[in-house]
């Protein structure tokens, strides 16, 4: 029995413990909705749909981009985390907008007809709080290197830069 008695408090202090852990460690915030659909124009990487999947830790933002309709062209190929992709959306806080951007060097390998799978980004540019709205920086085509709301860089093995534009508003802006 006086085993018993000294086990108590350690297991207290135990649980004292992870729940000062868990007090203490950021909250995750919730993103509405999680995933939204936007069309880009990617030139010759092609244009279509792509799903934008958000995520709010309470210390990061980021975005994954993918989509079925924009492929890396045949004859070309990318190693993995090799491909820098920035993507740009308009906020809007309080009435007022303004711009953020997502950016980041995470790939899977990908090769000619791949469907792309960029990220996650991290937020980079401009600040989110809690109530903020994003959603697709809608530009006129054609893409060009300084006409573009999504960039993608691809250096090793195949070097290419390749801007895109939304083309339409996302099924839904992302609430933060």
């Amino acid at each position: 029995m006086s085993s018993n008695r000294r086990r108590i408090p350690l297991v207290l202090a135990a649980a004292c413990s992870v729940a000062g852990a868990l007090a203490l460690a950021p909250a995750a915030h919730a993103v509405t909705p999680l995933t939204a659909t936007a069309t880009y124009d990617c030139g010759s990487w092609g244009s279509g749909l792509a799903t934008l999947t958000a995520t709010d830790s309470g210390t990061s933002k980021s975005i994954k981009v993918t989509s079925t309709a924009i492929t890396m062209p045949a004859g070309t190929s990318a190693d993995p985390n090799s491909i820098t992709t920035t993507l740009k959306l308009t906020k809007t806080s309080g009435g007022v907008t303004s711009q953020v951007q997502f950016s980041g060097k995470a790939n899977p390998g990908l090769s000619g007809g791949n469907p792309i799978t960029l990220g996650p980004l991290k937020l980079t540019s401009g600040t989110l709080a809690a109530g903020d709205s994003t959603n697709s920086a809608v530009l006129a085509s054609p893409p060009s290197t300084t006409n573009w709301s999504l960039q993608i860089v691809a250096s090793s093995p195949t070097s290419a830069t390749v801007p895109c534009v939304a083309t339409a508003n996302q099924s839904a802006p992302f609430v933060w």
